[in-house]
Protein backbone atom coordinates (compact mmCIF):
# COMPACT_ATOMS: atom_id res chain seq x y z
CA UNK A 1 0.00 0.00 0.00
CA UNK A 2 1.27 3.56 -0.52
CA UNK A 3 -0.98 4.76 2.21
CA UNK A 4 1.20 4.06 5.34
CA UNK A 5 -1.80 5.39 7.65
CA UNK A 6 -4.09 2.59 6.70
CA UNK A 7 -4.71 0.54 9.80
CA UNK A 8 -5.88 -2.96 10.12
CA UNK A 9 -7.43 -5.04 13.09
CA UNK A 10 -6.01 -8.74 13.08
CA UNK A 11 -8.06 -11.18 15.26
CA UNK A 12 -6.08 -14.03 14.61
CA UNK A 13 -5.13 -16.85 18.14
CA UNK A 14 -3.01 -18.75 15.85
CA UNK A 15 0.36 -17.02 16.66
CA UNK A 16 2.54 -18.20 13.66
CA UNK A 17 -0.53 -17.14 11.51
CA UNK A 18 -0.80 -14.20 13.51
CA UNK A 19 3.31 -13.27 13.02
CA UNK A 20 2.86 -14.42 9.37
CA UNK A 21 -0.09 -12.03 8.41
CA UNK A 22 1.14 -8.87 10.63
CA UNK A 23 4.84 -8.80 8.92
CA UNK A 24 3.73 -9.38 5.14
CA UNK A 25 0.73 -6.35 5.81
CA UNK A 26 3.31 -4.21 7.61
CA UNK A 27 5.61 -5.01 4.12
CA UNK A 28 2.76 -3.55 2.39
CA UNK A 29 2.59 -0.47 4.17
CA UNK A 30 -0.19 -0.89 6.86
CA UNK A 31 -0.60 -0.61 10.08
CA UNK A 32 -1.62 -3.88 12.36
CA UNK A 33 -3.23 -3.82 15.67
CA UNK A 34 -3.12 -7.76 16.90
CA UNK A 35 -5.91 -9.72 18.82
CA UNK A 36 -5.36 -13.23 20.37
CA UNK A 37 -9.63 -13.38 21.06
CA UNK A 38 -12.51 -11.80 19.73
CA UNK A 39 -13.04 -9.46 22.61
CA UNK A 40 -10.10 -8.42 22.50
CA UNK A 41 -10.16 -7.63 18.75
CA UNK A 42 -13.74 -5.50 19.47
CA UNK A 43 -11.88 -3.74 22.12
CA UNK A 44 -9.55 -2.28 19.04
CA UNK A 45 -12.06 -1.98 16.79
CA UNK A 46 -13.84 0.00 18.80
CA UNK A 47 -11.59 2.04 20.15
CA UNK A 48 -8.68 2.30 17.73
CA UNK A 49 -9.91 3.69 14.74
CA UNK A 50 -8.83 0.82 11.98
CA UNK A 51 -9.89 1.49 8.34
CA UNK A 52 -10.64 -2.73 8.38
CA UNK A 53 -11.26 -5.90 10.39
CA UNK A 54 -9.56 -9.51 9.30
CA UNK A 55 -10.94 -11.97 11.87
CA UNK A 56 -10.17 -16.05 12.02
CA UNK A 57 -13.56 -17.91 13.03
CA UNK A 58 -12.00 -20.27 15.51
CA UNK A 59 -11.06 -17.97 18.00
CA UNK A 60 -10.79 -19.17 21.28
CA UNK A 61 -13.52 -17.00 23.33
CA UNK A 62 -16.05 -16.61 21.15
CA UNK A 63 -17.03 -17.71 17.41
CA UNK A 64 -16.20 -15.56 14.67
CA UNK A 65 -19.46 -15.31 13.13
CA UNK A 66 -20.44 -13.47 16.78
CA UNK A 67 -18.06 -11.12 16.52
CA UNK A 68 -18.80 -10.21 12.97
CA UNK A 69 -22.06 -10.21 14.33
CA UNK A 70 -21.28 -7.56 17.11
CA UNK A 71 -19.29 -5.65 15.15
CA UNK A 72 -22.33 -5.37 12.57
CA UNK A 73 -24.49 -3.71 15.70
CA UNK A 74 -22.42 -0.63 15.18
CA UNK A 75 -20.07 -0.61 12.46
CA UNK A 76 -19.33 -0.80 8.20
CA UNK A 77 -16.03 -1.40 8.58
CA UNK A 78 -14.71 -3.87 5.92
CA UNK A 79 -14.23 -7.33 7.03
CA UNK A 80 -12.31 -10.22 5.93
CA UNK A 81 -12.47 -13.72 7.14
CA UNK A 82 -9.46 -15.33 6.90
CA UNK A 83 -10.58 -18.96 7.98
CA UNK A 84 -9.82 -22.89 7.48
CA UNK A 85 -13.42 -23.46 7.47
CA UNK A 86 -13.97 -24.34 3.87
CA UNK A 87 -17.53 -25.66 3.83
CA UNK A 88 -20.21 -23.67 1.78
CA UNK A 89 -22.46 -23.65 4.94
CA UNK A 90 -19.52 -21.70 6.93
CA UNK A 91 -19.14 -19.13 4.15
CA UNK A 92 -22.70 -18.47 3.97
CA UNK A 93 -23.05 -17.97 7.73
CA UNK A 94 -19.75 -15.62 7.82
CA UNK A 95 -21.43 -13.37 4.74
CA UNK A 96 -24.96 -13.13 6.41
CA UNK A 97 -23.47 -12.61 9.49
CA UNK A 98 -22.16 -8.89 7.73
CA UNK A 99 -18.60 -10.18 6.37
CA UNK A 100 -17.40 -8.49 3.01
CA UNK A 101 -15.36 -11.47 2.11
CA UNK A 102 -14.29 -14.82 3.03
CA UNK A 103 -10.39 -16.26 2.32
CA UNK A 104 -9.77 -19.85 3.37
CA UNK A 105 -6.31 -21.00 4.58
CA UNK A 106 -3.65 -21.53 3.00
CA UNK A 107 -4.22 -18.29 1.26
CA UNK A 108 -1.50 -15.78 -0.90
CA UNK A 109 -0.50 -12.60 0.71
CA UNK A 110 -0.86 -11.23 -2.69
CA UNK A 111 -4.53 -11.95 -3.23
CA UNK A 112 -4.82 -11.31 0.96
CA UNK A 113 -3.72 -7.94 0.02
CA UNK A 114 -5.39 -7.35 -3.09
CA UNK A 115 -8.70 -7.46 -1.59
CA UNK A 116 -8.15 -5.43 1.16
CA UNK A 117 -7.25 -2.64 -1.20
CA UNK A 118 -10.35 -3.10 -3.39
CA UNK A 119 -12.32 -3.10 0.28
CA UNK A 120 -10.75 -0.04 1.53
CA UNK A 121 -11.44 1.57 -2.27
CA UNK A 122 -15.20 0.89 -1.58
CA UNK A 123 -15.18 1.91 2.01
CA UNK A 124 -13.74 5.35 0.71
CA UNK A 125 -16.17 5.87 -2.02
CA UNK A 126 -18.87 5.78 1.19
CA UNK A 127 -22.82 5.73 0.39
CA UNK A 128 -21.77 6.84 -3.15
CA UNK A 129 -24.56 8.75 -3.41
CA UNK A 130 -22.93 11.06 -6.22
CA UNK A 131 -22.37 7.73 -8.72
CA UNK A 132 -23.52 8.09 -12.10
CA UNK A 133 -22.75 5.28 -14.25
CA UNK A 134 -21.15 2.41 -13.99
CA UNK A 135 -19.32 -0.01 -16.59
CA UNK A 136 -18.55 -3.46 -17.14
CA UNK A 137 -17.76 -5.95 -20.18
CA UNK A 138 -18.88 -3.27 -22.68
CA UNK A 139 -22.23 -2.84 -20.61
CA UNK A 140 -22.99 0.12 -19.16
CA UNK A 141 -25.58 0.96 -16.95
CA UNK A 142 -26.53 4.73 -15.59
CA UNK A 143 -28.34 4.61 -12.59
CA UNK A 144 -30.36 8.46 -12.44
CA UNK A 145 -31.67 7.36 -14.97
CA UNK A 146 -32.09 3.06 -14.67
CA UNK A 147 -30.82 2.65 -18.63
CA UNK A 148 -27.88 -0.16 -19.76
CA UNK A 149 -26.63 0.06 -22.83
CA UNK A 150 -24.16 -1.62 -24.60
CA UNK A 151 -22.43 0.31 -27.29
CA UNK A 152 -25.30 2.93 -26.90
CA UNK A 153 -27.69 0.30 -27.50
CA UNK A 154 -30.58 -0.01 -25.12
CA UNK A 155 -30.85 -3.45 -23.45
CA UNK A 156 -34.48 -3.78 -21.77
CA UNK A 157 -34.54 -5.36 -18.28
CA UNK A 158 -37.22 -6.45 -16.58
CA UNK A 159 -37.60 -4.57 -13.22
CA UNK A 160 -36.71 -7.44 -11.11
CA UNK A 161 -33.89 -8.17 -13.41
CA UNK A 162 -33.18 -4.09 -12.90
CA UNK A 163 -33.62 -4.45 -9.30
CA UNK A 164 -31.26 -7.61 -9.11
CA UNK A 165 -28.51 -5.85 -11.22
CA UNK A 166 -28.51 -2.64 -8.77
CA UNK A 167 -28.06 -5.13 -5.83
CA UNK A 168 -25.07 -6.84 -6.99
CA UNK A 169 -23.93 -3.91 -8.41
CA UNK A 170 -23.84 -1.65 -4.95
CA UNK A 171 -21.96 -4.94 -4.09
CA UNK A 172 -19.70 -4.94 -6.49
CA UNK A 173 -16.63 -7.27 -5.65
CA UNK A 174 -18.43 -8.93 -3.16
CA UNK A 175 -20.43 -11.95 -2.99
CA UNK A 176 -24.19 -11.34 -2.09
CA UNK A 177 -25.36 -14.63 -0.47
CA UNK A 178 -28.47 -16.56 -1.96
CA UNK A 179 -30.41 -15.29 1.03
CA UNK A 180 -29.33 -11.77 0.69
CA UNK A 181 -29.86 -10.80 -2.87
CA UNK A 182 -33.42 -12.42 -2.18
CA UNK A 183 -34.36 -10.54 0.56
CA UNK A 184 -33.08 -7.20 -1.18
CA UNK A 185 -34.81 -8.17 -4.51
CA UNK A 186 -38.22 -9.75 -3.74
CA UNK A 187 -38.41 -9.03 0.26
CA UNK A 188 -38.26 -11.28 3.08
CA UNK A 189 -40.96 -13.90 2.11
CA UNK A 190 -39.18 -15.19 -0.84
CA UNK A 191 -35.79 -15.30 1.06
CA UNK A 192 -35.89 -19.41 0.33
CA UNK A 193 -36.59 -19.15 -3.48
CA UNK A 194 -33.72 -20.39 -4.65
CA UNK A 195 -35.20 -21.16 -7.86
CA UNK A 196 -36.63 -17.40 -8.28
CA UNK A 197 -32.83 -16.37 -8.51
CA UNK A 198 -31.70 -18.90 -10.46
CA UNK A 199 -33.95 -18.13 -13.60
CA UNK A 200 -33.71 -14.57 -13.09
CA UNK A 201 -29.84 -14.60 -12.92
CA UNK A 202 -30.02 -16.50 -15.99
CA UNK A 203 -31.79 -13.57 -17.86
CA UNK A 204 -29.24 -11.17 -16.54
CA UNK A 205 -26.52 -13.23 -18.09
CA UNK A 206 -28.30 -14.05 -21.41
CA UNK A 207 -28.77 -10.15 -21.54
CA UNK A 208 -25.59 -9.15 -20.35
CA UNK A 209 -22.72 -11.54 -20.80
CA UNK A 210 -21.28 -12.40 -24.31
CA UNK A 211 -21.38 -15.45 -23.99
CA UNK A 212 -23.98 -16.55 -20.78
CA UNK A 213 -22.81 -20.17 -20.60
CA UNK A 214 -19.36 -18.73 -19.65
CA UNK A 215 -20.12 -15.76 -17.87
CA UNK A 216 -17.04 -13.10 -17.46
CA UNK A 217 -18.48 -10.61 -15.22
CA UNK A 218 -21.91 -11.80 -13.31
CA UNK A 219 -20.16 -14.81 -10.90
CA UNK A 220 -21.46 -17.86 -9.79
CA UNK A 221 -19.61 -18.37 -5.88
CA UNK A 222 -20.91 -22.31 -5.69
CA UNK A 223 -23.10 -23.06 -3.05
CA UNK A 224 -22.96 -19.24 -1.42
CA UNK A 225 -24.24 -16.50 -3.74
CA UNK A 226 -22.84 -14.10 -6.78
CA UNK A 227 -20.61 -11.48 -7.40
CA UNK A 228 -20.54 -8.84 -9.94
CA UNK A 229 -16.82 -8.29 -11.11
CA UNK A 230 -14.81 -5.84 -13.40
CA UNK A 231 -16.85 -2.81 -12.47
CA UNK A 232 -15.60 0.64 -12.82
CA UNK A 233 -17.39 3.84 -12.05
CA UNK A 234 -18.15 7.12 -13.12
CA UNK A 235 -19.11 10.07 -10.91
CA UNK A 236 -20.65 12.77 -12.16
CA UNK A 237 -19.36 16.20 -11.91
Amino acid sequence: MSDPTVTVVLIEDDKHIRRFVHTSLEAAGMSVLDAETGREGLIHAATRRPDLIIVDLGLPDMDGIDVIRELRGWSTLPVIVLSARTHEEHKVAALDAGADDYLTKPFGVPELTARIRAHLRRQTCGGRPELHKVHFGGITVDLVDRRVTRDSQIIHLSPIEYRLLSALLSHAGRVLTHQQLLQEVWGPSQATNYHYLRIYMGHLRQKLELDPAQPEYIITETGVGYMVVGVTDHHSQ
